[in-house]
């Protein structure tokens, strides 16, 4: 069956493309909140999150994207993201990710070690101290930065502001950077968030 082309309604004053992101994530919830946020600020881009359902392991998280990507056309210009935690998963569940992502200029692979709440709370403070995933969330919620976090997340506590402190912070712990992941605490996810603040205004 050949690709399907994506076709975006043109709209008076606006671009008929959009560059696409495309984010295959680990999480259920959290991660697809997170950047969907992206889509009410600007008309250059647009985010796509995969749905996860309950199949949240890096080989599920891989294939959900290679299906897509056999369905669906990925233009040379759009990016295709995945986006786990370090957590649980053995090095070599993480490589067969990374080996994905080094294939073509527009694949990428994002990690947060523990996990993605650690980038989370890279918006609102440098996240010294943490050691485990619950520290991430009690964090969150202990400090007031998203204290109904358990029920999603605000993404007005968001700004342009503290994502790129959360850029920053990520930035200064992944010196130099990381050629695949993070083996110590740390997120390499800033490296998609600065793609899609650069598309915002490119």
């Amino acid at each position: 069956m050949p690709p399907k082309l994506r076709r975006f309604a043109r709209e008076i004053g606006q671009r008929s493309y959009r560059k696409l992101f495309l984010i295959a994530a680990e999480g259920e919830k959290t991660e697809q909140q997170y950047f969907n946020f992206f889509n009410s600020r600007t008309a250059t881009i647009k985010v796509e999150c995969l749905k996860s359902g309950h199949s949240s392991s890096p080989f599920h998280v891989l294939k959900r994207m290679k299906t897509w990507l056999q369905k669906n056309e990925l233009k040379d210009s759009d990016e295709a993201w995945l986006v786990v935690d370090k957590d649980r998963w053995t090095d070599e569940q993480l490589s067969e990710l990374h080996t994905w992502s080094q294939q073509k200029e527009n694949y990428a692979l994002a990690l947060s070690n523990p996990k993605f709440e650690y980038w989370l709370l890279l918006h609102f403070e440098d996240g010294k101290g943490i050691q485990s995933s619950a520290q991430c969330s009690e964090r969150l919620k202990q400090k007031q930065y998203l204290p109904d976090y358990d029920k999603g997340i605000c993404t007005g506590k968001f700004t342009k502001e503290n994502i790129a402190e959360a850029v920053r912070r990520a930035k200064q712990r992944d010196t130099p950077p990381c050629a695949d992941w993070p083996r110590t605490i740390g997120t390499t996810v800033y490296r998609l968030a600065e793609k899609l603040i650069q598309s915002e205004y490119s």
